[in-house]
């Protein structure tokens, strides 16, 4: 989308808003924001080994840390994590809005710390996180806080003799995605999950051994309205925009509506979430 076409979006939607009056704008900034929900799914798959059969697995993203969403409000979500006893933990990028002018501190790293799961926490990079010269900067953070960066690579998550892929690619505006290289060494017998950050990108994905894309980016669109849907979303996240897709008949792409808000400040109808996913072995229905 090109730079006119954005600002009449983005005007569009203020108005729209506005147009519904102040009770509507009220909520739509203030209130539904912080309206955290819990997305819950069920992943079913014979290729899922009996060691991971009711496997929890949660998934945060899209926090856009300095954009109206507060370290305060990151360490809420952390209780509401860490109550569920996720087994593992995977953020799928955008942790801070704009990371140039981000007054970096300790505390950001602590929030991550107190992040819990047995099996490990993993990440990957979104285009926020690339943007404003931030690579390495929430690389480090995201390391100090007990994260694994996934870039195009996969890693095997084990249980005794049970294993499952986690795989993560490279974020797809701003970074080098490789599927090649992420995909060399997988064995395609087993049971892979994929995360990238910009869920569009799972009509590519369909040529790798993948059984599941997880991604964010598209916020749900954040302001939708009854019969129109979303207003806008961001390059990458026009044609999966949220919730479960099945791309064919291996690969099911499962979208969040992300935590945080960017270029407005506005959720309506689309109340932020976090993902919980828990793996059964068995034939799906």
């Amino acid at each position: 989308m090109n730079r006119r076409s954005f600002l009449k979006q983005v005007i569009g939607s203020g108005l729209a808003l506005i147009g519904l009056g102040g009770g509507t704008y009220y909520y739509a900034r203030e209130i539904e924001p912080s309206l955290l929900s819990m997305h819950e799914e069920t992943i079913q798959s014979p290729k899922i080994p009996n060691g991971f059969h009711n496997y929890k697995i949660i998934q945060f993203t899209d926090t856009h840390i300095g954009f109206h969403y507060t370290v305060e409000q990151l360490k809420e979500l952390i209780k509401k994590i860490n109550a569920e006893q996720p087994d593992i933990i995977l953020f799928t990028g955008d942790l801070v809005d704009s990371p140039q002018t981000y007054n970096w501190e300790g505390e950001l790293t602590q929030a991550l710390t107190s992040l819990e799961a047995p099996d490990g926490k993993y990440w990957i990079y979104g285009n926020h996180d690339h943007g404003g010269y931030g690579t390495q900067k929430i690389n480090s953070v995201m390391t100090d806080g007990g994260f694994t960066l996934l870039q195009n690579e996969s890693i095997p998550i084990q249980k005794g003799n049970d294993t499952f892929n986690l795989a993560g690619l490279d974020d797809v505006m701003l970074g080098q995605p490789d599927f090649d290289e992420t995909f060399r060494d997988v064995n395609s017998e087993h049971f892979t999950m994929l995360l990238i950050h910009e869920p569009d990108y799972a009509d590519k994905t369909v040529d790798y051994p993948v059984d599941v894309q997880i991604s964010g980016h598209s916020h749900g669109g954040q302001v939708r309205f009854p019969f129109i849907g979303h207003l806008y979303t961001p390059a990458y996240s026009e044609k999966y925009v949220k919730g479960k897709f099945q791309i064919n008949d291996r690969l099911t792409l499962y979208v969040s509506k992300g935590i945080g808000t960017t270029r407005l400040p506005y959720r309506f109808l689309c109340k932020p979430e976090f993902n919980v996913y828990t793996l059964k072995q068995g034939t799906s229905s």
